[in-house]
């Protein structure tokens, strides 16, 4: 019935989707196994993408040549670019989706990849033999062939809804649970864990009091995520609101906490630290009189409505009866409660690099199932894993990112290492070069390996090119071009900053806090002329890496000085338990993880810098 397939892909959400796309583009046949069909791409909690070091991820998979950034710009209703009150290191661009034209437009994307082949059923379990996956087994007992596998099974392995006291099995509301896999991956020796995750009741539009509420609008001039010429910047946006709880609402909450799963043991599970429910965020922050509540359209033509901050398990009348006491939900319906999910998920520290699992050969596991939160991280790691069990199938090297190389690099480097109790959610403080990994440079960074490895196209390599030649261009101009005191000092008092008192480059002029791109059209009619000539995109390339030069080189040469232990390879059955000078610890994490390289030993917790010293002599340093 089915012949065998290159990668097959079990889970078609953010994961799944990318795992396939980017296979299937790299020239792999790939069979995509969803139990529905419609619900291939599903935003299954808040409909948006992007937000702080989230938008730099879906940059990046862009970047690559990953669909998430293209799908995005499709389905927004909203764009806004966060924090633009800092430093460009933490821009992060966000958009508000159209939940299902988000869905509709990923799996017109996949329809319309030849390589990309369908398979509507539940998986229940991987054939393996001799060490090495070579296929799926289905509920209906089908064997399907296949040279390596992705599991991305998001909240569904032995999923568990909670609503108050009830509890049901299922993966998603409305959708059933997987069986099966878990309890045969932990027969093959994987360690298995459970965690919790959430989302808030949904409420008819219609009913809300919009007067009430404080108006969030999107940008002036939106962007878009991606870098390509496929889609276009909106026209016109959706707006959202913001109002808060308030102590009649914690009060009320609160008569339910007898009944929550969360309170009364239920929930084994830890959920969000950065996400947490309602319930938690009243109980943890008692001294706090209220909490911020977003109210997010579902899409153009819905009245459904997101209520982002009130994410809760607890009984559906107490749910109703609090939402009520927000203001501007005094009159709201309700379409459906919140609930918390509880899932099986695997230590990532079983995994490689490539997230090629250690145990089994050709088997790779991506998103949730690595203990990882939100629709970004989860697309990411679905990307590196189809990338990569494309590339092993073509008997070619592995794609990895480096930390220093993408935000991409410190989720997967973080997660292999550390490994995490808790859903992994990704933050800028997490990337140490993070004045590196902008969201305005993703580009620059990573499309030509994306081009390198098949995935990105050579038009998107060409566009890259003339964006690097035409910004540096801008930058050496820049510094030749001078300003006189006599034709800019009026200019340069009546923007806020000193007057020159000889003749000075324009770069020089352009690192004074006070003065941007666009004021120095103010500066100049000639400037303004030429500065005219430039996309908008290259304008901001030039600013910001005049601007911050000193800082960016700094990093630069950080990163130069790390890359030798990044470099210094540690032989594959290297045996930490011989060495007698290395701590109990030690021996025993770079036992369990095996590092590839002195650089990822360096970063395992529980290894020490003596550790390292020891790890160092041994290797022949």
């Amino acid at each position: 019935m089915f012949n065998q397939y290159d990668v097959i892909v079990v889970g078609a959400g953010h994961a799944g989707c990318e795992a396939a796309h980017a296979a299937a583009k790299m020239g792999s046949k790939v069979l995509l196994c969803t139990m529905n069909m419609n619900t291939i791409a599903q935003m299954s909690c808040n409909p948006a993408m992007g937000g702080v070091a989230k938008g730099q991820i879906v940059r990046e998979i862009d970047a690559l040549g990953g669909m998430s950034g293209i799908i995005s710009d499709k389905s927004m209703i909203q764009f806004r670019m966060l924090n633009r009150s800092k430093g460009p290191a933490m821009w992060s661009p966000r958009t508000q989706n159209d939940r299902m034209r988000f869905a509709e437009e990923w799996r017109l994307a996949l329809e319309q990849n030849p390589n990309v082949d369908f398979w509507q059923e539940m998986v229940t379990g991987i054939l393996v033999k001799g060490g090495r996956v070579v296929g799926v087994r289905t509920g209906m007992g089908i064997e399907i062939p296949g040279k390596s596998v992705v599991l991305t099974n998001g909240t569904f392995l032995n999923g568990i809804i909670h609503i108050g006291e009830k509890q049901f099995g299922g993966g998603r509301t409305g959708e059933s649970a997987s069986k099966g896999i878990t309890e045969q991956l932990v027969e093959l020796g994987f360690e298995a864990g459970r965690m919790k995750t959430g989302t808030p009741p949904r409420v008819d539009g219609r009913s809300l009091d919009y007067d009430r509420m404080e108006v969030q609008y999107g940008d002036e001039n939106p962007e878009k995520f991606s870098y390509s010429d496929e889609t276009k910047p909106l026209a016109e946006q959706r707006t959202c609101w913001i109002t808060y709880t308030n102590k009649e609402v914690h009060e009320t909450l609160e008569t339910g906490f007898d009944r929550s799963p969360m309170f009364n043991g239920r929930i084994q599970g830890l959920g969000p630290r950065y996400c947490p429910s309602i319930e938690d965020k009243i109980n943890r922050f008692a001294e706090r009189e209220r909490h911020q509540i977003f109210v997010e359209p579902e899409g153009w033509n819905t009245v459904e409505i997101y209520v982002n901050g009130f994410s809760t398990s607890l009984p559906e009348d107490v749910q109703y009866k609090a939402l009520r006491q927000i203001p501007g939900f005094e009159n709201a319906k309700m379409f459906r409660p919140g609930y918390a999910i509880e899932y099986d998920f695997f230590p990532p520290t079983q995994l490689n690099l490539t997230l090629e699992t250690k145990l089994v050969e050709n088997l790779y596991f991506a998103g949730q199932i690595n203990g990882t939160t939100g629709y970004e991280e989860a697309g990411s790691q679905g990307l590196i894993a189809g990338i990569n069990a494309s590339l092993k199938v073509q008997e070619k090297d592995p794609f990895i990112l480096k930390r220093s190389e993408a935000y991409i690099g410190v989720l997967i480097d973080d997660l292999i290492n550390k490994g995490t109790e808790e859903p992994y959610r990704m933050f800028t403080s997490r990337a140490e070069f993070r004045l590196l990994l902008r969201q305005d440079n993703a580009d620059i960074r990573l499309t030509e390996k994306g081009y390198q490895i098949g995935l990105a196209e050579e038009r998107r390599y060409q566009k890259v090119l003339h964006k690097k030649e035409q910004t540096a261009r801008l930058i050496n101009d820049l510094k030749q071009k001078k300003l006189e005191p006599n034709e800019s000092n009026e200019a340069l008092e009546a923007l806020g900053t000193a007057p020159i008192r000889e003749k000075i480059s324009i770069e020089k002029v352009l690192k004074r806090p006070q003065i941007g791109i666009e004021q120095l059209e103010e500066i100049s009619t000639d400037l303004k002329d030429y500065l005219e000539g430039y996309e908008k995109e290259v304008l901001e390339q030039a600013e910001i890496q005049i601007k911050y030069d000193s800082y960016i080189e700094k990093e630069k040469q950080m990163v130069e000085k790390l890359a030798n232990m990044e470099d210094f390879k540690i032989p594959v059955k290297f045996d930490y338990l011989t060495i007698p000078a290395l701590s109990a610890e030690g021996k025993q994490k770079l036992n369990k993880i095996r590092p590839q390289t002195l650089g990822q030993a360096s970063r395992i917790s529980g290894v020490s810098p003596a550790d390292l010293s020891v790890l160092t002599v041994y290797l022949g340093r």
